[in-house]
């Protein structure tokens, strides 16, 4: 048998290649590439009613974004988008909708940062305990949801929207008592936990256009982990059988329950981390000026991604990218909403173009078997040729 120096036969490697079923890939490539252009043409359309030059706006985004501390801003913030996205699409991939990502990281990142403000530890130990703290908060408070689940039927949308609101003003209300958990922050009106020093600050990369802030590490670590718990083991097939079908699960021999659950403590462990990058990168603290609204982008970023690591990875992108056009447009005389109208019908469009190409796939395949049963029969039926067709 021929083989290469490495022993390896590279007739296997051309099969292999040739059993990649190209036209599935297509497919999968085709409903984003049509929701960003579908998004573009909205809002092109949009922008002409409104009197500008849609030309102009699309010259804006492409040379704004290109420049080097632009490109620095899109990965860091595509950093925190990233993590959210895997953060909801752990509960997409269980048929959960985790809409308290919200929450959840914001819980995480105020009791990070009050742990890791007040105890006196080392720089490398206070910064692993803030994570680990980051992450038991974010997997405790989205725990809650998991419980009142399967224990007492609450939706799990229900419960997490309500679970916001409680986590947004019981962290308002610890932050207003400067005597017990917070501190005034000298020269604001803000007030804050106390200022993270020097030596918990996370390690960053050094580039032309400034600083890339090293938990993008992280973030990749997580993707792999994420890709690698999902497709190649057992709790990974039982996560994914359970959301396509619970009674087949059940009959399968795994317990649903305790798979809502942990999946709500996966995924609320992850959110918990979202909000450690701003922490130990740029704020060092948390105040009531503590960014909001990166758990409802990570809704969006996962749609747009499929609950794929490496699509949300490139929807985190886009997403950072269209954040950074923003101030531009508004430069050259757009309206501020602008952006977040190509977000918001990008969002839409996905969804569209995801049915319309699965349907189309769907089509397809029933054309595929119809045309093997012809050829395995030698005559083909009425309905065999009609789904040959």
């Amino acid at each position: 048998m021929e083989t290469t120096t490495s022993g390896r036969n590279p007739r296997a490697r051309s099969t292999r290649f040739a059993r990649i079923d190209w036209e599935k890939v297509l497919l999968g490539v085709a409903a984003p590439v049509l929701a960003v252009l579908f998004a573009g043409l909205v809002t092109a359309i949009v922008l002409l009613i409104s009197g500008k030059n849609p030309v102009l706006a699309i010259s804006d985004i492409f040379s704004y974004d290109v420049k080097p501390d632009s490109t620095v801003y899109i990965l860091n913030r595509g950093t925190i988008y990233y993590m959210a996205g895997l953060a909801v699409a752990i509960g997409f991939r269980m048929n959960l909708f985790n809409i308290g990502v919200e929450g959840q990281y914001r819980m995480g990142a105020f009791f990070a940062a009050y742990v890791g403000g007040t105890l006196h530890l080392p720089g490398a130990l206070r910064i692993i305990v803030i994570i680990v703290v980051a992450v038991l908060v974010g997997a405790t408070w989205a725990g809650i949801v998991g419980v009142l689940k399967v224990t007492r039927g609450v939706n799990e949308v229900i419960s997490s929207i309500m679970l916001n609101f409680i986590a947004t003003s019981g962290i308002i209300a610890f932050l207003l008592q400067p005597g017990r958990l917070a501190a005034n922050n000298p020269g604001s009106n803000d007030v804050t936990t106390a200022v993270l020093p020097t030596s918990a600050h996370f390690f960053t990369f050094s580039s032309y256009g400034g600083p890339i802030w090293g938990f993008i590490v992280i973030a990749a670590l997580m993707g792999v982990a994420f890709h690698l718990v999902l497709s190649r083991t057992r709790f990974g097939f039982d996560l994914r059988t359970t959301g396509q079908s619970d009674g087949a699960a059940q009959a399968s021999g795994v317990n649903v329950k305790k798979m809502i659950v942990t999946a709500m403590l996966i995924s609320g462990g992850m959110a918990g981390l979202i909000g450690v990058p701003e922490l130990l990168h740029e704020s060092f603290s948390y105040g009531l000026t503590f960014p909001q609204g990166w758990g409802f982008i990570g809704i969006s970023v996962a749609l747009l991604g499929r609950n794929n690591p490496v699509g949300i990875a490139l929807a985190s992108l886009l997403w950072a990218s269209l954040d950074r056009a923003g101030g531009q447009l508004t430069f050259d005389g757009f309206d501020t909403e602008i952006v977040g109208i190509i977000q918001g019908t990008i969002v839409v469009s996905v969804v569209v173009a995801y049915e319309v190409v699965r349907r189309y796939g769907l089509k397809r395949q029933q054309q595929k078997v119809g045309r093997e049963l012809a050829a395995q029969s030698g005559t083909a039926s009425p309905q065999q040729k009609e789904a040959a067709a």
